[in-house]
């Protein structure tokens, strides 16, 4: 596979970030390394004009210690390009040229609108958004990249010079910064926002954010929810907690800042220049809700390269929640039939008891989820295969799922056998209390259904089930006899009582 494995650098103005990846047959690609280093390039830029010498030196150093690193993956090809401080640099072709004589890579300075639309590229790969309007936004040391959109189709492209090192440089000089100081600093940005855009008082639903800017957003309110997720891609933050966060990092100085969770030491100083211009977007746009795509312009980068060496099928089907979950989980060599009987009975049972429960359409699709994916964990051994099941589940890459959603399917399909959830279990403790409601509720449906197919050979063809105060009535169709799966649903529909605080009786449909 090593003919197929490709690398992107992305030089920016605060930070340089490599990655390597190898594709497979089918287009899709596994990250192998992920470097990065914050070397300031921009460092001074507003001022002088010009790469300072330290900055210059502390890039050569890095992109000299990234090729080491690309070099031993025997990469096919490297993608690298260079944004906002060599755009904007009079020295930047020197800088361009110097890297290529010292170092042997080949830079492409490319434009903001470029940058935009490598962006855009990743943030279509991730985010399933037919027929919604939005904006997707980068957040870099120099520039800030905006594409608003409905859909798959682009309405508008905007590079605008609002980067968090150059904002930071320009108009913060105290600390922590005086209310003069930052109101200048947010008048410019709203002015510079209201200048560039025609879709200003078009109500966006949501907006999607990749750049450290986003990602120490996403870090910093997961740890003020006091959530723990091993990644923030897909993490949705509502504009409430921006404005809350902001006037906290407002109150704090620099050293407070450092040491606030969730934020990287180093985007300390620059943090507050960042958030501001989300907030200002999100009020320009009317937008509630911010969705974090962790992957951004180095993504991008890498797709282009994939289709550049031939490394994509000519036709990519377009990818779905429900297709993204099966493909995961052929991909752990699971049980179709039997997942999709599972699948097929626990929404026969969740339509019984939805709108007594207040469950609606996002709770149904997690339900489904799960119950494909509920034996996934015998990829890793029958033994414990429940457990195994919840942290395949929770670090694999579900298309079209939040970090919360991944978790909760994840929880759900853990429970599906063996013990009940309980509080000492530390990754259901973690969860807030009504997600716990919910891994419950939609956990015992998945229990008593894959009960139901005991034998793992689709013999129950449909359900007739009555909720009353009292009891949980399931007539069972079959093509023959149903004893072991009655004796299944039983056993397995401990945790369906428990959260539905009903008896549960199962008969023969034939006992009417």
């Amino acid at each position: 596979m090593r003919n197929r494995r490709l690398a992107a650098i992305d030089i920016g103005t605060n930070s340089i970030r490599c990655i390597v990846v190898e594709a497979d047959q089918q287009g899709a690609f596994r990250v192998l390394d992920d470097e990065k280093a914050t070397v300031r390039l921009g460092e001074g830029l507003a001022r002088d004009n010009t790469i300072a010498e330290p900055a210059w030196q502390r890039a050569m150093d890095a992109l000299v210690r990234m090729k080491k690193i690309v070099d031993g993956f025997g990469v096919i090809g490297v993608e690298t390009v260079a944004t906002s401080a060599v755009r904007r640099a009079a020295n930047g072709d020197a800088f361009v040229r110097a890297v290529a004589d010292t170092v042997g890579l080949h830079i492409q300075v490319i434009s903001g609108e470029e940058e935009a639309e490598l962006a855009a590229l990743s943030a279509l790969r991730n985010f399933d958004m037919e027929g919604i309007r939005y904006s997707m936004v980068d957040i870099g040391g120099g520039s800030v990249e905006v594409v608003a959109a409905l859909g798959n189709h682009i309405e508008e492209i905007c590079s605008l010079d609002l980067g968090a090192v150059v904002l930071t440089e320009r108009f913060i000089t105290t600390d922590p910064i005086k209310g003069g100081e930052y109101l200048r600093l947010r008048k410019h940005i709203r002015k510079t926002l209201k200048s560039a855009f025609i879709a200003e008082g078009i109500p966006f639903q949501s907006v999607l954010g990749s750049g450290g800017t986003m990602t120490s957003i996403a870090a910093m309110v997961m740890a003020m929810r006091k959530e723990s997720y091993h990644s923030v891609h897909g993490y949705e933050v509502l504009r409430s907690e921006v404005v809350h966060l902001l006037a906290g990092l407002l109150r704090k100085d620099l050293k407070e800042r450092k040491s606030l969770p969730g934020l990287p030491p180093d985007r300390a100083d620059i943090i507050i220049a960042g958030v501001t211009v989300v907030d200002e977007l999100m009020e320009l746009f009317n937008a509630n809700l911010l969705k974090i795509n962790e992957r951004g312009i180095r993504e991008g980068l890498i797709l282009r390269g994939l289709k550049k060496h031939h490394l994509l099928p000519e036709e990519r089907q377009s990818r779905n929640w429900r297709d993204g979950v099966l493909d995961y989980a052929r991909s752990c060599h699971h049980d179709e039939e039997h997942a999709r009987q599972v699948a097929k009975l626990s929404l026969e049972i969740f339509a019984a008891v939805a709108a007594s429960f207040g469950l609606g359409d996002k709770e149904r699709q997690l339900l489904e989820a799960a119950a494909l994916l509920h034996d996934v964990g015998y990829f890793i051994s029958y033994s414990a295969h429940h457990k195994h099941t919840y942290h395949l589940v929770r670090h694999a890459d579900l298309f079209g799922f939040t970090p919360r959603e991944r978790e909760i399917i994840a929880q759900v399909g853990r429970y599906h056998r063996k013990a009940l959830p309980k509080k000492k279990h530390e990754s259901f403790a973690r969860l807030v209390p009504s997600d716990q409601i919910l891994v419950e509720r939609l956990g015992g449906i998945l229990r008593l259904a894959d009960g139901l197919d005991r034998r793992r050979n689709s013999l129950v063809t449909s359900l007739d089930c009555s909720l009353s105060p009292a009891a949980f009535l399931v007539r069972v169709a079959a093509t023959g006899d149903v004893s072991v799966e009655l004796f299944g649903g039983k056993v397995k529909g401990d945790l369906f009582e428990r959260a539905f605080d009903r008896k549960l009786l199962l008969v023969p449909a034939s006992a009417g």
